[in-house]
Parts: C-alpha cells; sequence; structure tokens
C-alpha cells in the first residue's frame, strides 16, 4: 500500500457470527490499483504542499478519484478547472496526471505562476508522439474518448485541425481525414485493449499506408490491470471493479470483465458503496481496482465482504510491475 494512504475507516455494519457466515472465495486481481504515473502525481501534490505550504492549486482532479482528491484537499491542496480561478498570490499550481493542452502552460508562463506538471510520463510520450509526426507533415488520427481531459490534452498539442478524434470502430469504418494527407494514428493510454485492436485493424485496412506508434500507446498499467480481470472473469460469478465513473481505466476493466465472461460486473467507489447482498448465493467473486484507486478502499471492499461471509482470498498475479517515475527537477533535493 502507499505510504500516503490512509487507514480504511471502520465498516459500521455489524458482522455475522462466524458460524453464520458463508464461504465466499475472492480472485484479488495482480496488478491493480495504483499504478507508476498516479503515483507520482499524487507525491508532487504532497511534496509541493511541504515545501511550500498551501494552498497549492491543481487544475482538474489529480486523478479520477474522489477519495484521492478529497485526502488532498483536508492537506491543502484547492482544485480548480480553469486557471482563471486560481489568485495571483505565488502559490504553486499542479497540471493533473492526464496531461494539458499547450495553451495552459502557456497561460501560466505568461502569469509568472509556478507550476508543476504532473502530466503521466506515458500521456506525455504521447504528447511528443503527436507532434513529431504533426512536423512531417501527417495528419494525426487519435483514438480515445471525446471530453476526456487526456484527449483535450492530446489535442491540444498541435494547432486545431491537426487530429482528427476516432472513438470506436464505426467511426473508424467512416473517418475521412483531409485527402492527399499522410496520416498516423495514436491511442489515449486507458483504452480497451481488444476495442482498440479492432479499431487499429479498421485503419489499417483503409489506410495502409498510415504510420503507427513505435510503441504501443495503451500504458503498461492499463494492459496488465485488463489482462488480471481476463485471467479472473471466467472463474467468478461476480466482478467488483473498485473505481470511479470518471476514470476511464477503470470503466474499461467493468467491460472487460463481462466481455471475458463474468455474467456481472460492477464499479464501486469504496467499500462503503457495496451492497454485500449482491454476492448471495455466488460461490466466488473478483476483485480488481483501476489505476487510480489506493489500495486502502480494496481493503475497504474486503471488509465490507467479511461482514457477510468468511471469505477465502487468492491472488490472481499476471505481471509484476516495478516501474516508478522521478519527480519534476523543481521538487528534486
Amino acid at each position: 500500500m502507499p505510504a500516503h494512504a490512509p487507514l480504511s475507516p471502520p465498516v459500521t455494519d455489524r458482522p455475522a457470527t462466524a458460524a453464520a457466515r458463508p464461504p465466499l472465495t475472492v480472485l484479488l486481481a495482480g496488478p491493480r490499483g495504483f499504478c507508476a504515473g498516479v503515483d507520482r502525481a499524487i507525491k508532487i501534490v504532497e511534496e509541493a504542499l511541504i515545501r511550500r505550504g498551501a494552498p497549492v492549486y491543481v487544475r482538474h482532479e489529480i486523478v479520477h478519484n474522489r477519495f484521492v482528491v478529497e485526502r488532498l484537499e483536508a492537506l491543502g491542496a484547492v482544485f480548480v478547472e480553469e486557471l482563471s480561478e486560481i489568485p495571483d498570490d505565488g502559490q504553486p499550481v499542479v497540471f493533473s496526471a492526464h496531461g494539458v493542452p499547450k495553451s495552459v502552460p502557456a497561460e501560466a508562463q505568461r502569469r509568472e505562476m509556478f507550476f508543476l506538471d504532473a502530466t503521466c510520463p506515458l500521456v506525455s510520450k504521447v504528447h511528443r508522439e503527436v507532434e513529431r509526426h504533426s512536423a512531417t507533415g501527417r495528419h494525426i488520427l487519435l483514438i480515445g474518448h471525446a471530453g476526456h481531459p487526456e484527449v483535450v490534452g492530446t489535442m491540444g498539442q498541435l494547432p486545431a485541425g491537426s487530429v482528427t478524434l476516432v472513438e470506436d470502430a464505426a467511426q473508424a469504418r467512416t473517418v475521412q481525414p483531409p485527402a492527399g494527407v499522410p496520416l498516423a494514428f495514436t491511442t489515449q493510454t486507458t483504452l480497451s485493449v481488444d476495442d482498440t485492436v479492432e479499431i487499429v485493424a479498421i485503419l489499417q485496412d483503409r489506410f495502409p499506408d498510415i504510420s503507427s506508434p513505435t510503441k504501443e500507446d495503451i500504458c503498461y498499467a492499463t494492459t496488465n490491470r485488463q489482462a488480471a480481470v481476463k485471467a479472473i472473469a471466467p472463474r467468478v460469478e461476480l466482478m467488483i471493479v473498485v473505481g470511479a465513473p470518471n476514470s476511464s481505466n477503470s470503466v474499461r476493466l467493468r467491460e472487460v470483465a463481462e466481455r471475458a465472461g463474468c455474467a456481472r460486473a460492477i464499479m464501486v467507489q469504496r467499500g462503503r458503496d457495496l451492497d454485500p447482498a449482491l454476492a448471495e448465493g455466488v460461490a466466488s467473486v473478483g476483485v480488481t481496482a483501476g489505476a487510480s484507486a489506493p489500495e486502502v478502499l480494496v481493503d475497504e471492499v474486503l471488509d465490507r465482504l467479511r461482514t457477510r461471509f468468511d471469505l477465502k482470498i487468492e491472488e490472481v498475479v499476471v505481471a509484476r510491475e516495478n516501474i516508478t517515475f522521478k519527480l519534476p527537477a523543481a521538487l528534486k533535493d
């Protein structure tokens, strides 16, 4: 569990006696929860608060998880949607892990703000990739979800009209990029791996000369968490995904579970949101967490299930992750 995660609040339900609790097997996905980019982003806010004191302003939710956001708010972080909401008081502003359009740091520089960029390095890689393609005269087809902060940030790296968004296979079959212009595609980092494979295949069939990323754009954490869910889904009757409804990677985990053979997959933000009765009559459930959900929230879900069931927990590990990302130079000793 990350060092910055506080202890879980106690479950208020009165637990059944051991004799009365039916057995329930829990398959716990590994990996799950925080990825290196999320961990880095949170540490940037924490370190800024330690070094500069409150308030530290954060443009957009640092990651898509209310538990994380509320904890940082309690420490002195102030979350805003636009720089125009921030006074000229000299305090730091942090850009979220999802990335921002180029206009945002440009405005921060114009106002002489002290800003820290918490964009995940794997998202920054996509930004540099679209810039490289654009510099060679290519038009970009970006596979992603309209309105998602990462997509807004990636499209905002280039002048308007340089990128066309492709949201699904249907759009891939009908999209009409500028005629006579070479093409390249890139993707949002938190997409369904299987959906993206289908969309890419359609684009490559329609545009055989389209340039592809030098390395897979869907991040390692998204890929690993989906692989763990696929390994568990056929073995359980219920999949519980811990994550926020505005978290793209968490929503994808629920979808992946259903497609991989799980009869029912649900999402909860934390333990108190789970009705343990959903597991009545079920022999086994799977539990996973999106990349922006701390392990403490998984513990809450398990504690919630323990109020009604005698748990036997088995961890199903498909990959080991030991990736870390460095903090910005401005926060290094």
